[in-house]
């Protein structure tokens, strides 16, 4: 009996709307491009051992059997909007037309090709972060990074490591005869979407071959919004206010890919929006480009370093200054001359906490009274998996878990776990959000940095001044179910 949705009981609103679905290329690319084009299905997910097919019009046999023979496993059909199913396919295989659709032979340069294509398109189609390709003794195995969490693609022969590998170097711009030293390069490719991504890319020698990260940088910033980070409308005004104020300086603090240089971004987008400024950044690398910006480039030869740059940049009369990184006692020093001269400074420190960022500064050398008249705004931060709001689950708190997030009082509250289901690949989240802490520098936390306050002193009095913990924000979340308390407890250290 055919495969197919019965009428009867599935109306046109019943339609699933492919746009609001999270498409595992993984699966979508097992099958091929003809079938799937011509006969307008998509395996867009597996779910509970089955894979979800969706299709505009009813599946028969010979379909079936095709898809089944391709993808393995049992098929859960679901039918979805024509158009929307359309446009899915079109970006899917944007990238790959039916000669090169998938590695089966032939000439090593041409399987190379198809494969890069289909890795690139795999990567963009998930709005991934990097694409890692690692080699073993006999296979390569690729992986994807997304929302943070890295995920198996699938393994690729050895026999065709090297020319993927060469490849990617031709693409990028790297010397595809140097194997025994790592090189950096970068490209940029039309994304699934047609907005071009632009690609990092960096080889290392290792046992077994080149190892290659891949890292994709969308090079339009239209969705770059400080309302689309997850600030609360607290902290989104408590933010709003620090990057209008006409000098001084404010830091983001976290780990690294913890979302610091995006939310810096975002404020930059929003000034250049409100206003006419000057604005010029120094950054390593440029990772997103902004119109009506000046950005500079470190150089990894140091000709250009991000004190070095700083300091030419303030004899271009900017009024706001964005520097990457503050990394040395040199760069700290003219950022915060910077601030004190006029400038709004923005710029990133790897610290636990916002009060931390305080300590951090003495430590590079940075007199405490510098400190206390430039710093506006330290802003802590991290990034949490967003539950997919079609599956989550209710459940209360456990006291363990209450007690470890900080808030014991909390048990019994109402949290979400994620579930899984194929409008989230059966990954049970969506994105990401931030968690925030912000630390505002009034009168009286600037006299308790002047006179000497250690970290924990300063958190202190920030607290009862009305400084919400990143704990605090991440309850909020919590209880809204925007994530899970897995994914606060693995984001945030509780002291």
């Amino acid at each position: 009996m055919p495969l197919s949705t019965n009428p009867t009981t599935e109306t046109p609103t019943d339609r699933l709307d492919l746009s609001e679905v999270k498409v595992d290329p993984a699966w979508a690319m097992r099958v091929p491009a003809a079938l799937a084009l011509r006969r307008q299905v998509l395996a867009f997910a597996v779910v509970d051992g089955h894979a979800c097919i969706a299709h505009a019009k009813p599946i028969d046999a010979g379909c079936e059997a095709a898809l089944k023979k391709h993808l393995k496993l049992p098929l859960r059909p679901f039918l979805a909007d024509p158009t929307s199913l359309k446009e899915t396919l079109s970006r899917l295989y944007t990238l790959r037309d039916e000669s090169t659709s998938r590695v089966s032979g032939g000439e090593d340069a041409e399987s190379a090709v198809s494969l890069c294509d289909e890795l690139l398109s795999a990567a963009m189609m998930q709005q991934a972060s990097d694409l890692h390709i690692d080699p073993a003794e006999h296979e390569t195995l690729v992986r994807i990074r997304v929302d943070g969490d890295l995920r198996d693609y699938r393994p690729i022969p050895a026999s065709l490591h090297t020319a993927m590998i060469s490849r990617f170097k031709i693409l990028s711009g790297m010397d595809i005869a140097e194997k025994r030293a790592p090189q950096d390069g970068r490209f940029r490719r039309d994304g699934n979407d047609g907005k071009p991504v632009d690609i990092r890319v960096a080889s290392l020698p290792t046992r077994h071959g080149e190892r290659m990260t891949l890292r994709f940088l969308a090079a339009q910033t239209e969705s770059l919004t400080l309302e689309r980070l997850g600030m609360v409308p607290a902290s989104l005004d408590q933010f709003a206010h620090a990057i209008n104020r006409p000098h001084g300086m404010i830091l983001i603090t976290g780990p690294t890919g913890s979302g610091k240089s995006t939310t810096l971004y975002a404020g930059l987008r929003k000034l250049v929006a409100s206003g006419s400024y000057n604005v010029i950044t120094i950054e390593d690398p440029i990772e997103y480009e902004m119109e009506r910006v000046g950005q500079v480039e470190v150089d990894s030869a140091d000709k250009v370093s991000f004190s070095k740059a700083l300091r030419s940049v303030l004899r271009h009369d900017p009024d706001i200054v964005m520097v990457g990184e503050i990394r040395d006692q040199e760069t700290a020093d003219v950022a915060i001359k910077a601030a004190l001269t006029g400038h709004l400074v923005l710029s990133t420190i790897h610290t636990n906490n916002a009060a931390s960022a305080v300590t951090r500064l003495a430590d590079m050398g940075v007199d405490r009274f510098l400190i206390a008249a430039t710093l506006r705004l330290a802003v802590a931060q991290r990034l949490v998996r967003r539950l997919c709001g079609k599956c989550c689950k209710p459940r209360p708190l456990t006291e363990a878990e209450a007690v470890a997030i900080g808030h014991p009082d909390q048990s019994g509250a109402t949290v979400y776990d994620p579930a899984g289901c194929h409008f989230c690949a059966d990954r049970g989240y969506v994105g990401r959000l931030g968690v925030f802490e912000l630390l505002s520098m009034d009168q009286s936390l600037s006299s308790l940095v002047a006179g000497g306050a250690d970290e924990a002193g300063l958190a202190k009095a920030a607290k009862q001044s009305g400084m919400s913990s990143l704990t605090d924000d991440g309850l909020q979340k919590l209880l809204t179910g925007a994530t899970s308390p897995a994914e606060l407890l693995a984001a945030v250290t509780i002291w």
